[in-house]
């Protein structure tokens, strides 16, 4: 089965958070076969210099986070490639102000709905209301 993972819980798989141990629990017995959009690499690097420049972690810290995040991408996660009509119904989904989505997390859902994905993963409450919407299932953590 195909489980979307969203950014947030790659941020807590790589960097000591509340909900890391969960996340980590969840992932070590998971056999769903896990993708992301490429989207989540740049967000994670975002995740990585906010941590550093409000002293959470420190830049030896992040390198050695980033580097664990990449060996994750490349044995464990697939990255899909948005196409343009992803983007384009993720600008659908924004402009749909009911569902409170911000362009990333847009591009997230609808990047996870065309690779029919079942399940989601994600720490982020309005984007889980919105995958459930769409029949995703969510991983509880």
């Amino acid at each position: 089965m195909v489980c979307y993972v969203d950014t947030s819980v790659l941020v807590a798989l790589c960097v000591n958070e509340p909900k890391s141990e969960n996340a980590s629990r969840w992932y070590s017995k998971c056999e769903d076969k896990l993708v992301s959009s490429v989207w989540c690499v740049t967000e994670f690097a975002s995740a990585l210099g906010i941590k550093q420049r409000t002293g959470q972690i420190t830049t030896e810290e992040a390198q050695i986070t980033w580097q664990n995040f990449q060996r994750l991408c490349t044995n464990d996660l697939t990255l899909l490639s948005p196409d343009p009509e992803i983007f384009h119904n993720a600008a659908l989904l924004t402009l749909d102000a009911a569902t409170g989505l911000r362009a990333g997390d847009a591009l997230h859902l609808t990047t996870a709905l065309q690779a029919n994905a079942k399940r989601m993963a994600t720490l982020d409450e309005l984007f889980a209301r919105n995958a459930e919407q769409r029949k995703i299932a969510l991983v509880v953590f």
